[in-house]
């Protein structure tokens, strides 16, 4: 009778993770998520509109939805191709690394180029090229959870390193509207910022190589870029939950500063100030809301082992303020709902990340199965413009907007009950 033939061990890049990370690095990944995250939000926020409004001020609805619209286009793209080859990186530096540092380095001279931009088009391929950079260096980011974080620890540390996705926001708009008074100074500000946030978690952190790649076949290449709701439901329902909800989110946030100029009248209600002024408000407010929240869901979820639950009360919790912007467009309301607004957030925060490194159907194609998920979070930025921008310039504007948003995040909440494979 034969002996039974152990399995063979995993490579350590490969093997599920099963020693809880310390602090350093929690706060490593979660500095260079900051960087991240001002990269998207600085322009985003305020950098583009500003800017798309000194380029084209009769149009800057239309134009600020084409520019951004095309670059996350770019973004959906790139996003998993970078965690794909991540995923078969096999330098001595590790897999993710080289291409967290990559992506940063593209991202910040792209927004050197981006600064100087007087065009439409100019405007557009530097955004292109801005959304390349940040996208490979995303879905490096986002792999290190799975690579390093075990299950029982992934709640906790999806909140650590989802409040620097809010606190960027804040500090990017504090950074573009308060450090420095041009658009040109706010993109050189950010590009200097995003790499020296990098540094600290790529020099001092491990990153285990890969030391057996298999042999390239490009038809299974490709094929792992196709989401099967039959070979693998469980990541399929992940991805379609975290794409409605943040459909909603883009359409409800694409305009709002001009919501808070045109609906809201927040420059004749204050005069002196300008509606940036409010939109910084609004997301200081949210961001305090979020990082009370974030951590702690996480760390709840960790211990009842309750994903799919908290991601339908954060979802149902976020379709409040939406509704209140709706029917209510007043400054006061605007202030209650970003409150609100961070609550149910910060919540699915935390949560949605950890279920989604639950489902991943392969450990070697981690990378690209989140670059996949983060499809999610770019496609909706394609999809908003074209659904948001034809009902605000008449299709019911604003109310008929947020009801939209309400009614897209609440499907996606809805939705996350047919995952099997997690509470």
């Amino acid at each position: 009778m034969s002996a039974v033939q152990p399995l063979p061990e995993l490579p350590a890049a490969l093997a599920e993770p099963t020693r809880r990370v310390g602090p350093w690095w929690i706060a490593g990944i979660s500095l260079a998520n900051l960087a991240l995250w001002m990269g998207y939000f600085g322009p985003l926020q305020v950098l583009l509109p500003s800017q798309v409004a000194q380029v084209d001020p009769a149009g800057k609805e239309t134009a600020l939805a084409v520019v951004t619209g095309v670059g996350a286009a770019v973004a959906m793209l790139l996003n998993p191709v970078a965690g794909a080859l991540s995923d078969r990186t096999s330098g001595r530096f590790g897999r993710r690394h080289p291409w967290t540092l990559a992506g940063a380095l593209l991202g910040a001279g792209a927004m050197v180029f981006l600064a100087g931009q007087g065009t439409l088009l100019g405007m557009v391929i530097g955004w292109c090229l801005v959304q390349a950079g940040l996208n490979a260096m995303q879905a490096s980011l986002t792999a290190g959870v799975p690579d390093h974080v075990p299950t029982g620890q992934r709640g906790e540390v999806s909140g650590w390193v989802g409040i620097p996705q809010s606190l960027g926001v804040v500090l990017a708009v504090v950074l573009v509207t308060t450090v420095v008074t041009t658009v040109e100074s706010g993109y050189l500000l950010i590009a200097a910022l995003i790499p020296l946030c990098v540094l600290p978690f790529v020099l001092t952190t491990s990153d285990p190589r890969l030391t057996a790649r298999p042999p390239f076949d490009l038809g299974a290449f490709l094929r792992g870029f196709w989401i099967s709701p039959r070979a693998h439901p469980d990541f399929f329902w992940a991805w379609t939950t975290r794409f409605l909800m943040q459909l909603g989110n883009a359409i409800a946030t694409l305009y709002l500063l001009y919501f808070l100029t045109d609906a809201v009248g927040y420059e004749r209600l204050f005069p002196g100030e300008k509606a940036e002024d409010g939109l910084l408000l609004l997301i200081l407010l949210y961001t305090a809301t979020v990082v009370l929240t974030t951590v702690v869901a996480g760390v709840v979820s960790d211990r009842l082992g309750r994903r799919k639950l908290l991601v339908t009360v954060s979802g149902l919790i976020s379709t409040v303020p939406a509704v209140m912007l709706a029917l209510w467009p007043l400054w006061p309301v605007a202030l209650a709902a970003a409150a609100i607004l961070g609550v149910g957030f910060g919540v699915y925060l935390s949560v949605d990340n950890a279920l989604v490194t639950q489902v991943l159907p392969a450990a070697d194609g981690r990378a690209k199965d989140l670059g996949m998920i983060n499809i999610a979070n770019s496609g909706p930025q394609v999809l908003g413009p074209v659904v948001a921008g034809p009902i605000v310039a008449g299709a019911g504007g604003y109310p008929a907007l947020y009801l939209t948003s309400a009614a897209l995040v609440m499907l996606g909440a809805l939705l996350v009950t047919k995952i099997r494979s997690v509470r």
